[in-house]
């Protein structure tokens, strides 16, 4: 499937100078919603944006390195990996529980057991969450088997309960595992994590574009956020294994930073994320 991606996108992808649209890579995440909102209301396709929608983190970055969109939707995990190629641009989000680990084992239990199966994106902002999660609680990394795999991948695994498993997830996929029986045992709820989304672009493309870019995603967070109901039924298809009241679930797990204060921004500082670029104005 990805080879298949990556063949028609070569048709059409001739760089961002010369490239009348600008390619989006975006997946699942429930925090790029505006994104998709924009993109199902026409607006992307009014100002010459294209969404290229992926499977995981790691894919949109994929396809980035290899000069196949100029524009993608990811955390600073991801944007660490180009620094020197890419600007953030708009800042969409900061995840406050939507990134979890679970797994069919308690807390005890996983620490009782000599090994343990990890299913994750391991070039993806998961790692992070997993390297966080083993250090608070003092798990020896040699203790883990690490399967790198995309969310479909590992969502579609069927997993024998007397194995201890854990699963670094994210919202949508975490309603899936949970409705399987799985706990949650760690969250980006905790305050020391900072997990920033935001859309990135390429060094070479132009910021003027974003502006307008950046209105619709402003108008689209204010209708998810004051009429879920509505924004759910344009976007149920992007997120197939979530019921309403599990979008709704899904959308508190997160906090809108469309409009960054400025306490946030000294944070993002602080681990290097540049902020010079960022478009606050319409």
């Amino acid at each position: 499937m990805k080879k298949i991606i990556l063949m028609v996108l070569m048709l059409f992808f001739v760089g961002c100078e010369n490239k009348k649209d600008i390619n989006i890579a975006a997946n699942e995440w429930i925090g790029y919603a505006p994104i998709f909102y924009a993109n199902e209301m026409g607006w992307l396709k009014k100002e010459h944006f294209r969404l290229i929608r992926t499977v995981s983190l790691g894919e949109s970055l994929d396809l980035f390195k290899n000069g196949l969109v100029n524009s993608f939707a990811a955390t600073q995990y991801e944007y660490n990996q180009v620094k020197n190629r890419v600007k953030p641009i708009i800042l969409l989000d900061r995840s406050y529980g939507g990134d979890v680990i679970v797994s069919n084992k308690s807390l005890d239990e996983l620490k009782k057991s000599k090994k343990i199966d990890v299913y994750l994106e391991m070039d993806s902002v998961n790692f992070l969450l997993f390297k966080y999660f083993a250090k608070k609680y003092n798990f020896p990394m040699s203790k883990f088997n690490f399967f790198n795999m995309d969310q479909q991948e590992i969502s579609q695994k069927i997993f024998k309960n007397s194995r201890p498993v854990i699963v670094v997830t994210y919202s949508p996929y975490d309603v899936i595992y949970l409705k399987k029986g799985f706990r949650e045992i760690a969250s980006s709820k905790d305050k020391e994590l900072l997990i920033i989304d935001a859309l990135f672009i390429d060094d070479e493309c132009k910021l003027k574009r974003f502006h307008k870019l950046k209105r619709y995603i402003d108008l689209a967070i204010e209708i998810i956020k004051n009429n879920p109901k509505k924004a759910y039924e344009v976007l149920k298809n992007y997120y197939p294994n979530m019921s309403f009241d599990d979008f709704k679930r899904g959308l508190e797990k997160i906090k809108w930073v469309n409009h960054p204060k400025k306490e946030l921004l000294d944070e993002l500082k602080k681990i290097d994320f540049d902020t010079g670029n960022l478009v606050y104005e319409d």
